[in-house]
């Protein structure tokens, strides 16, 4: 049984104004949300956070700032886990080559052990918070906007 899961994302800003999201599929759910993912035992927040970034991204981040780490009780959506997350803002220390996509859930060839997932670059004044799936992304996302003022 899981009694705790704990995530770290990082919220990337480019120079363009524009945060990277990703939009996956995995057991039959779509979602959207940052890039990130769960820590793996004996990890710190920011080593997982890092390798999460290489992991999906295929590069690699400097830490910037912690923005929000979860204070609600928020269960899994995939198991009977309590899931505790921890957001970042995070920037490119290289050059970004990934395949960005225009529209949602544009994904391509077939899926990897169940999961297919896609990246976009959206204007950071035309995210909504409506457009990520999940409660805590969207409480990290206001605070990332507050952060700007």
């Amino acid at each position: 049984m899981f009694l705790f899961n704990v995530r770290v994302y990082g919220i990337l800003v480019d120079a363009n104004q524009e945060v990277l999201i990703s939009d996956e599929k995995a057991e039959s759910a779509s979602f959207t949300k940052f890039p990130g993912g769960g820590l793996e035992y004996g990890e710190g927040l920011i080593e997982a956070l890092k390798r999460e970034y290489m992991e999906e991204c295929n590069f690699d981040v400097d830490v910037v700032k912690h923005l929000y780490t979860t204070d609600f009780y928020e269960k899994s959506s995939f198991n009977e886990s309590q899931i505790i997350s921890v957001y970042y803002e995070v920037k490119a220390k290289s050059d970004m080559h990934l395949n960005i996509k225009k529209l949602p859930f544009d994904f391509e060839g077939e899926a990897l052990d169940g999961k297919q997932q896609a990246f976009r670059l959206v204007p950071v004044r035309d995210l909504k918070t409506d457009d990520l799936t999940f409660k805590t992304d969207q409480i990290a996302w206001e605070h990332y906007l507050k952060s700007l003022n």
